[in-house]
């Protein structure tokens, strides 16, 4: 029987001599990946990277708080606007300018937080929606933040530029070992957050908030704590994916982004770090390169060229990438509510009592 009986336990970073080689060869595997793999793909795999820090940072507030919010395209634009304009107009360094630009969205969550004490369900994600909405309008009317035109990313300078310090990062290849290292970084210390009491309090309001006061627990102080730490991966993350993308405009942080970012967590498992990890990274494979000009693809492209043309329009054929994703979503409800994760863990029990 597989029984935990130490505390150390249950926190240790890898729970076996397993695990531990089979997260050295990932890593091993991570690191050595431009050896051999085309710049696209390296393109692609930084936005995945954003992209998991920001599903792991909403999977601490929706999967492990319980808490709905379709604002998070709006700390997304915080980061990213707040990192390049720590760098361009107070001349900080990269390496500050972004968690301060993380702190700024962190704050951002905590007003945000605040409603979260008497809403919930349905009436938290329209305040949150509205949250979001708000950013992108107040960000496109206000020239500081370049207005609807945008701003272009800063050189990503990791250096010191007020002490004549500087090491600019041009490639796709530096940018790709600077995101992997700070997702590595964000990642355990997002598992190592959900083993303490903090993220035990986070779980106990998520099954009930009531059972969680009764027995001790501040529901305004975790609330507004998870809040914080999601918008501050959040804001983490944009604040990386302006630096990939190299120039960025308020339309880039829709309400459609917050309903993608909600996908990817339910797609990948809610309560779950490696599910985020997984959903992120699908549903960024599926819209950056899998479904990205579906009409050029062979043979399904050439039939769904003729199924536009005959009951729809050429020109909405690209909306097939959201249809595709819609559909995914509902199978992964109805089939499988625990999403990739939840099929990892029927793979993991039917090969442990194979052949029986």
């Amino acid at each position: 029987m597989d029984m935990k009986r130490d505390y150390y336990e249950d926190i240790q970073l890898f729970e076996s001599r397993v695990v531990l080689f089979w997260a050295v060869a990932f890593l091993a595997f991570l690191f050595s990946l431009p050896l051999y793999t085309a710049s696209y793909y390296l393109f692609l795999c930084n936005i995945i990277m954003v992209h998991v820090i920001m599903a792991v940072g909403l999977n601490i507030l929706m999967g492990y708080t319980g808490q709905i919010s379709l604002g998070h395209a709006g700390f997304f634009a915080i980061g990213a606007y707040g990192t390049a304009l720590l760098m361009t107009k107070l001349q900080l360094p990269f390496l500050l300018a972004l968690p301060l630009a993380g702190f700024i969205a962190a704050f951002f969550g905590f007003i945000l937080g605040l409603p979260a004490l008497r809403l919930e369900g349905p009436y938290l994600a329209i305040a949150s929606m509205g949250f979001g909405l708000t950013i992108m309008h107040v960000i496109g009317r206000w020239e500081v933040f370049g207005g609807r035109m945008g701003i272009q990313a800063p050189p990503l300078d990791l250096g010191f530029p007020l002490l004549g310090l500087s090491w600019v990062v041009k490639s796709d290849l530096g940018k790709y070992y600077l995101i992997l290292i700070i997702t590595i970084l964000l990642v355990v210390a997002a598992r190592n957050i959900m083993k303490t009491r903090v993220g035990r309090s986070f779980v106990a309001i998520r099954d009930s908030d009531i059972a969680a006061e009764v027995i001790g627990i501040n529901l305004t102080k975790y609330k507004t704590l998870s809040f914080m730490v999601s918008s501050f991966y959040t804001g983490v993350a944009g604040g990386l994916f302006g630096f990939v993308l190299g120039f960025f405009d308020p339309f880039t942080f829709t309400l459609l982004l917050s309903i993608i970012f909600l996908v990817m967590v339910v797609v990948g498992g809610l309560g779950s770090i490696m599910g985020s990890i997984a959903g992120a990274a699908l549903i960024t494979y599926l819209q950056y390169s899998l479904l990205k000009n579906v009409g050029e693809k062979p043979i399904i492209g050439d039939l769904l060229v003729a199924i536009s043309k005959k009951w729809f329009t050429v020109i909405g054929l690209e909306n097939f990438n959201s249809i595709i994703l819609g559909l995914i979503m509902l199978a992964i409800i109805i089939f499988e509510p625990l999403g990739i994760f939840g099929i990892w863990i029927r793979l993991k029990k039917y090969w442990k009592a194979w052949p029986f």
